[in-house]
């Protein structure tokens, strides 16, 4: 097929994913955000905060439908980039693979980077699941007893090694998503010389807030922990 055989539908591929990518943090730093707040308000912990109701809504049947959607997307993004610029790396040979016309990508560490910081996002996100997909979201589909909310943010960034390696992970994630972003936009066509450097400073501000927002999450959750220990 045309979309999967040619440059631009495999780019067209790339994008639609990306897209998938950002909402699904979007709508996932938003509700462990709630944590933030509910640590302010004395709430933290409680069967009533805001981040347990935000859990408890992300559990609804609609949301459970979504969110594997979403995450489906966000994996595929990363895989097919991951295959993308290994083909990339054959047809073009060896370094000399980022030698593109296209100023906007030469210029960009991340662009250059893009396999490495895909490997380390990949790889994190694996670790991640271990701690909060495999205690909370496959034991609410299996029937099993979930892991409380509080308690797993607590006990995972409660230890320093843990917080070190997310905060790695929201800085490599950081990079994708700034260049991620502007060629999501310039593949469908948005590159003129006006928008692409509005784009491009839109894509910043929005991988600033998301990654921001995570490692808030993070290192309150650790102040909450009292650094326990791993």
């Amino acid at each position: 097929m045309f979309i999967f055989n040619s440059s631009i539908g495999k780019k067209f591929i790339q994008a639609v994913s990306g897209a998938f990518l950002i909402v699904f943090l979007g709508l996932h730093v938003t509700i462990n955000s709630f944590s933030v707040i509910d640590s302010f308000t004395g709430r933290f912990g409680a069967a009533d905060g805001l981040f347990q109701k935000g859990c408890d809504f992300m559990a609804l049947p609609i949301v459970t439908i979504m969110v594997p959607v979403l995450a489906a997307g966000f994996l595929v993004h990363v895989l097919y980039g991951i295959w993308l610029t290994l083909c990339n790396i054959r047809a073009r040979g060896g370094i000399n693979r980022y030698a593109v016309s296209n100023k906007g990508a030469a210029d960009s560490w991340s662009a250059r980077n893009m396999l490495v910081l895909g490997i380390v996002v990949l790889g994190i996100i694996f670790y991640h699941l271990t701690h909060f997909w495999w205690n909370m979201q496959l034991q609410m589909f299996i029937g099993g007893e979930e892991t409380n909310p509080y308690v797993l943010l607590t006990r995972t960034f409660g230890c320093p090694f843990n917080l070190v390696i997310y905060l790695i992970w929201f800085v490599a994630l950081w990079f994708h998503l700034t260049h991620g972003f502007w060629s999501m936009f310039q593949t469908v066509g948005w590159d003129g010389q006006t928008w692409f450097k509005r784009i491009k400073v839109i894509g910043i501000i929005v991988a600033t807030l998301i990654c921001l927002a995570f490692a808030v999450v993070a290192v309150n959750a650790f102040i909450q922990a009292g650094c326990t220990g791993c």
